[in-house]
């Protein structure tokens, strides 16, 4: 990927990383009950189902790519609306609800390899994580290059910076959780905006 394209996705990542989500729940969650260290199982199995996730968005794309030349345009356009129409429904969602789990669930014995099934099933059971790669990934394609290429780099880019996020969550769990209930409406309005600016100059960006 040209430097240029690739900032302009590492800021957007950024940005969407930092959006609430289940994986994000699940990591402030298993931060306050378990620790951080504990929990960064949690957010390798995250990890671990984004990649797998976004690998499946590029086939998608690059079965289009093959059929229509033109195919790469119209996905930008599309996926631009949804991103939009994500940040609608984004801007009027309630404040997240992040009451504090049962302290049963705390004091049970929880292995490494069951807080990473618990990451990977949160960041894979959702279909509509599938259908939004296939909107935002587009945006940054190069036609022309390798575009397995393009996915180890921009796959390993989102893992990163989803898995330092996470991490940052984790560590700060008790004192994000009571802020976030606070201010939840006013940060899912933020978050909002930052789809639907997004979601209407990335299509326009190349």
């Amino acid at each position: 990927m040209e430097l240029k394209i690739w900032l302009i996705y590492l800021l957007a990542v950024i940005g969407l990383s930092l959006t609430p989500g289940p994986n994000s729940l699940l990591v402030l969650a298993h931060g306050a009950l378990h620790g951080r260290a504990r929990t960064l199982w949690t957010i390798g199995g995250g990890a671990v189902g984004f990649v797998a996730l976004i690998g499946l968005s590029m086939l998608g794309i690059g079965a289009l790519l093959q059929s229509s030349a033109h195919a790469l345009t119209v996905m930008k356009w599309v996926g631009g609306a949804y991103l939009v129409w994500l940040g609608i429904q984004l801007w009027r969602a309630p404040p997240m609800q992040l009451e504090a789990l049962p302290s049963a669930m705390g004091e049970r014995a929880v292995t490494g390899g069951r807080l990473f099934r618990q990451g990977l099933l949160a960041a894979i059971s959702n279909p509509k994580v599938l259908l939004f790669y296939g909107a935002f990934l587009p945006q940054f394609i190069v036609p022309g290059r390798d575009l397995w290429l393009q996915f180890v780099v921009m796959a390993g880019t989102f893992a990163a910076v989803e898995c330092l996020v996470e991490f940052g969550l984790a560590s700060l769990a008790h004192r994000i959780r009571p802020w976030l209930q606070r201010t939840g409406r006013k940060f899912n309005r933020s978050c909002g905006a930052l789809f639907g600016l997004m979601g209407a100059a990335l299509p326009m960006t190349h």
